[in-house]
């Protein structure tokens, strides 16, 4: 009996082994010396804005062929907020972050559009009001020397809070942490008393019962587990606001031409995956708050009194708005 071809497969295992093995090397190599970007975010990972960078950090990984990295940093464990998320990229003391807009307002209008009160309440409107004013966020974010990279949905903004809330009376006095200076004038017009907080701000002030309501989404909620304390959720359908992932520009531009193009087909991928997951998202988010007990109050179980009180608050907000940020941002509503 012939033993050559048995003698064959062992070198071609042999060859094979050390392919794979040279092939491991490259990798490890590659990989050692890739450079990290260090990204953050003040919410939890289980949110849409902690899973966008993950997403996008597994995406990147890939299209860079392991030559760039994203060291994700959740729930403001760098001590910093959204609006201050924004500086620090600007300053060079973090390289990439995702920020929620509503509280970039104080450093450019423009970013308080998404979260405008009872503008978009689809899908659809969230989108297109985006794809018309990506190019603004663009301009708007290359004067803090930041390369805009995505931005990701928010599901719709209800008030979580200690009792229902259907009617004025409700409202009315309601210790209400609102996340943007546009909610502060909303619901301060509508009779309650308002406070601008950060999500990170927010906990505390729950927790030593000096706020009682507060103006999130089911998914920020359901990432803090607001029913500890907050056992009721309105939907009232307030706005669907957006964050926005961001690079310092100076770090953007040294790159190579290739890790450029993987910077930008992974935060291209990314934005598609957040709008795609947002309907289910919102589903699971309801069905995770019926699970913990929380009572969930419908849009149509709010009485018209309640949505005239607030449509009327919210157009001089809007008003307001378009004063502020000027004649090219207004054209976008």
């Amino acid at each position: 009996m012939s033993h050559r071809p048995a003698a064959l497969t062992r070198r071609r295992s042999i060859s094979l082994l050390a392919a794979l093995a040279s092939s491991s090397a490259t990798w490890r190599q590659a990989a050692a010396q890739a450079e990290m970007w260090a990204m953050a975010t003040e919410y939890p990972a289980s949110t849409v804005s902690g899973e966008g960078i993950a997403f996008f950090a597994d995406r990147l990984a890939e299209a860079s062929h392991g030559r760039l990295g994203i060291a994700p940093s959740y729930d403001a464990a760098l001590k910093l907020k959204s609006s201050e998320i924004v500086a620090a990229i600007r300053d060079g003391r973090l390289a990439a972050g995702c920020a929620f807009g509503g509280t970039l307002g104080g450093i450019d209008p423009l970013f308080l559009l998404s979260s405008l009160p009872f503008v978009t309440t689809t899908e659809a409107e969230a989108r297109a009001l985006l794809d018309r004013a990506r190019p603004l966020y663009t301009d708007h974010f290359d004067r803090q020397s930041q390369h805009l990279l995505y931005a990701t949905p928010w599901p719709p903004s209800g008030l979580w809070a200690r009792k229902r809330i259907v009617t004025p009376a409700d409202l009315a006095g309601l210790r209400l942490r609102v996340y943007d200076a546009t909610g502060v004038t909303v619901f301060a017009a509508a009779g309650a008393r308002p406070v601008n907080l950060s999500f990170a701000e927010a906990a505390p002030r729950l927790a030593d019962g000096s706020i009682d309501a507060i103006l999130s989404s089911g998914d920020g909620g359901a990432g803090r587990k607001l029913w500890e304390h907050l056992p009721y959720f309105t939907e009232i359908g307030y706005a669907m606001p957006l964050s926005f992932a961001t690079v310092g520009q100076s770090r953007y531009d040294q790159l190579s031409p290739d890790l450029r193009a993987a910077v930008d087909a992974a935060a291209a991928a990314t934005q598609i995956e957040q709008w795609h997951r947002l309907d289910k998202r919102v589903e699971e988010n309801l069905a995770r708050l019926r699970a913990n007990n929380v009572t969930i109050t419908s849009p149509e179980k709010i009485t018209p009194a309640l949505r005239t009180l607030l449509a009327q608050a919210a157009s001089g907000a809007i008003a307001d708005w378009k004063k502020q940020a000027g004649p090219d941002a207004a054209k976008l509503l």
